[in-house]
């Protein structure tokens, strides 16, 4: 059963795209911004990859409540889990998403690097970082913010395993030597068959106690969602830039307002040559021409324009803003 989908990141994608065309942002920023978005695009695909395959095998199954994108805070501490999985036994696999676009490769001292154009560049161990995540929501648990299921008055302890998913397309060289963690990473599309070995694997006749019902999965797993607490990002800040772009400020905003309209096309292209020439001559010659001619006092050349541009109504004067009131 699904519990939660994962939260719509469209968002994301626009505020970043807005950034990134504002006047105010640097060459730098702005290739800063699009790294970002190919960064963040790059991880929506991967955590959509994943999701397909958990909810194809166990999106409609009683046995099975999945969370998806769920961000938790507990004790000043916290996890953005991309996937949970929780079956009535009480396994709860933790996923981590990782989009690779060549693969992963991990040495013999368990470092981690990812490819690009068959390059290799080093990268934080994915293995480590799932470790914390489950260490939050073990927290979450102890501390009674989500109360576990119960049997003859007893807590069930659940079995939490992490997995880290990787593109199905994607590579991965592992160490010869055991590395702990390693295990864990998985294809996307080979996760079911992962979790029918364990499940199969699992002789232990303990297990068979640890059996809650569907009513209680679901229970206990929109316990877990609804501690979910959706990050609020602060894109310009991260980018070193104003909270409000300096044309989106209100003196700009009021000088814009002020400015007369635009013409529509229809009239921009009525106007006679004569017209054109008139235009030109006061835009060279701003400081003849720009006068009112009934109070003389300096005229904007956006002012001067709109006059020039409704010669029907205006003549050959121009006129500040106040005396257009009264021609």
């Amino acid at each position: 059963m699904i519990i939660k989908e994962a939260d719509d990141k469209k968002s994301q994608i626009a505020n970043l795209e807005a950034l990134g065309a504002r006047r105010d942002a640097s060459p730098d920023v702005r290739k800063r911004i699009e790294q970002e978005i190919r960064n963040t695009r790059a991880g929506i695909k991967g955590e959509e990859e994943a999701a397909y395959e958990i909810n194809f095998h166990f999106g409609a199954s009683k046995n099975y409540a999945v969370i998806h994108d769920l961000r938790i805070e507990v004790e000043g501490r916290v996890a953005q889990i991309d996937h949970l999985l929780i079956g009535r036994f009480l396994n709860i696999w933790v996923c981590e998403t990782k989009n690779f676009c060549e693969g992963i490769a991990i040495n013999e001292q368990g470092e981690c690097s990812r490819f690009y154009n068959n390059k290799p560049s080093g990268m934080a161990s994915p293995f480590e970082q799932n470790k914390k995540h489950i260490m939050v929501l073990e927290s979450l648990f102890k501390i009674d913010m989500v109360q576990l299921p119960k049997r003859l008055g007893f807590s069930i302890k659940p079995n939490m395993t992490s997995v880290v998913l990787v593109s199905k397309n994607a590579r991965i060289s592992r160490p010869k030597t055991k590395i702990a963690g390693v295990e864990s990473i998985v294809k996307s599309d080979q996760f079911r068959s992962m979790i029918d070995r364990a499940t199969d694997g699992d002789n232990n006749p303990l297990t068979m106690a640890k059996l809650i019902g569907a009513d209680t999965l679901e229970n206990f797993a929109r316990a877990i969602a609804a501690q979910h607490k959706p990050i609020k990002f602060k894109w310009a800040a991260k980018f070193g830039l104003p909270e409000n772009s300096p044309e989106s400020s209100p003196d700009s905003i009021a000088r814009l307002q002020a400015m007369p309209p635009p013409l529509p096309t229809a009239v921009v292209a009525s106007i006679r040559s004569e017209d054109v020439g008139l235009v030109t001559e006061g835009m060279k010659n701003p400081k003849k021409k720009l006068i009112c001619a009934t109070c003389s006092e300096p005229v904007e050349l956006n002012v001067a324009r709109f006059c020039w541009f409704n010669k029907a109504r205006f003549g050959e004067n121009i006129y500040c803003r106040e005396c257009q009131q009264a021609v």
